[in-house]
């Protein structure tokens, strides 16, 4: 952790939604004038789209059948360690973008599937991660400690499940068989490196459908935020003003003292709520900090 380079990360699996979550904060990036550094989790896989494809070839042939995107063989967590620790040492550090898709290569001149260069971030007053490792930990690698504020983004599983396979039908045109077979694979290593996560997050988001997704694998649409509730648990409650978040969240409730639940449709005004002064703490004690 850092006064003057503090770090935001967003952890979620695939099709939890962090990328929506993304998009409020740097609203409250622009609105508050705070200069973010947003660095993508993809873009710290170790492979790009075309070596991932052999590099799951080859481990299964190997009798690995749990490569994947979720685990450390699949990603550079050394160097995602190092970024957050060249960052709140000196303020800037070394990332690259992963191209998903034709509209987002041509801008780069690149193939989709494939990274660009590594670069210098650019000057920021914070660092903001979106993706699935901000708050991982392993025997050799420590990413979660050099986080001010980590947040988890986690639907309950079958709406996870949803979710993802809803995105890579339409976006990906995948078929249903082979997310089945994606989700499958991950499992192992979505229990070992994913959900460890959320036992160190500063606050979670986790979206509760009220509508049936016993089988989400059949189901036709994903369930709408008016069908959702969302639990928010926070790690330490101390200094939160929940009466004021009762009053401005309607329909809100606590069901224990460090948890609050939300209307699905409230979610975003329920982070613009929360995370705002907490933002602005950490850019107050850093702008403070580089005048001293």
């Amino acid at each position: 952790m850092s006064v003057k380079n503090p770090i935001i990360a967003i952890t979620g699996s695939s099709g939890a939604g962090t990328t929506s979550v993304t998009r409020t904060f740097e609203s409250i990036f622009r609105r508050e004038d705070v200069r973010a550094a947003i660095v993508e989790g993809d873009s710290f896989h170790r492979y790009d789209r075309a070596a991932m494809k052999t590099a799951m070839a080859d481990a299964e042939a190997a009798g690995k059948l749990h490569f994947s995107h979720f685990g450390e063989d699949a990603n550079l967590f050394a160097e995602l360690e190092s970024l957050f620790r060249d960052y709140a040492e000196s303020g800037t550090g070394e990332s690259r973008k992963y191209l998903h898709n034709d509209q987002e290569a041509a801008e780069f001149k690149q193939e989709s599937g494939t990274f660009t260069p590594w670069q210098t971030l650019p000057a920021s007053e914070l660092l903001f991660y979106e993706g699935l490792h901000g708050g991982v930990a392993t025997e050799r690698h420590d990413v979660a400690r050099f986080v001010d504020l980590l947040i988890g983004v986690v639907p309950v599983i079958n709406l996870e499940w949803i979710q993802k396979i809803h995105r890579d039908r339409s976006t990906r045109g995948y078929s249903t068989e082979a997310v089945t077979d994606v989700i499958l694979r991950r499992m192992h290593e979505y229990v070992h490196y994913i959900c460890p996560q959320f036992t160190r997050t500063h606050i979670n988001f986790q979206r509760v459908p009220v509508v049936d997704t016993s089988d989400p694998f059949i189901a036709r649409t994903i369930p709408t935020a008016d069908e959702s509730l969302v639990v928010i648990r926070f790690a330490n409650p101390r200094g939160f003003d929940f009466p004021y978040l009762l009053s401005m969240l309607h329909d809100s409730f606590m069901s224990r003292a460090n948890t609050l639940v939300v209307p699905g449709g409230k979610m975003e005004l329920a982070m613009q709520l929360i995370f705002t002064p907490m933002i602005m703490r950490l850019v107050e004690r850093r702008r403070k900090a580089a005048t001293a």
